[in-house]
């Protein structure tokens, strides 16, 4: 089974910062290795649909970020230890929400295994 773990979540005032970490571990029930596509994060708030935050793609490392968090987050990847990373600066308090990493594996349509979730709240 792959599983996903996150850690870094927690509480800070408007203007902080805080890093997320997500690390993929396990092997599919095929037994091959774990074949990665690309890794992101989506957040949902309270009363609200689950959103795109950032995305990277697993080989070549291209960086995708929703317009919201552009100029404030940036997302990055430690491919020997599976593992991508969310830092976000200047941190608001319309950026509270349950964070969950997601992975897209090669030949999967879409993100195809998530992580448990780690809430940030941001006080104003």
């Amino acid at each position: 089974q792959v599983q996903l773990v996150e850690s870094g979540g927690g509480s800070v005032q408007a203007g902080g910062s805080l890093r997320l970490s997500c690390a993929a571990s396990g092997r599919p029930s095929s037994g091959r290795p774990l074949s990665m596509y690309a890794m992101g994060w989506f957040r949902q708030a309270p009363g609200k649909e689950r959103e795109f935050v950032s995305s990277i793609r697993w080989s070549g490392g291209s960086t995708y970020y929703a317009d919201s968090v552009t100029g404030r987050y940036t997302i990055s990847r430690n491919i020997a230890s599976n593992t991508i990373y969310l830092q976000m600066n200047s941190l608001k308090a319309e950026d509270t929400a349950v964070y969950y990493c997601a992975l897209q594996r090669i030949g999967a349509a879409k993100y195809d295994v998530w992580g448990q979730g780690t809430q940030v709240t941001v006080s104003s």
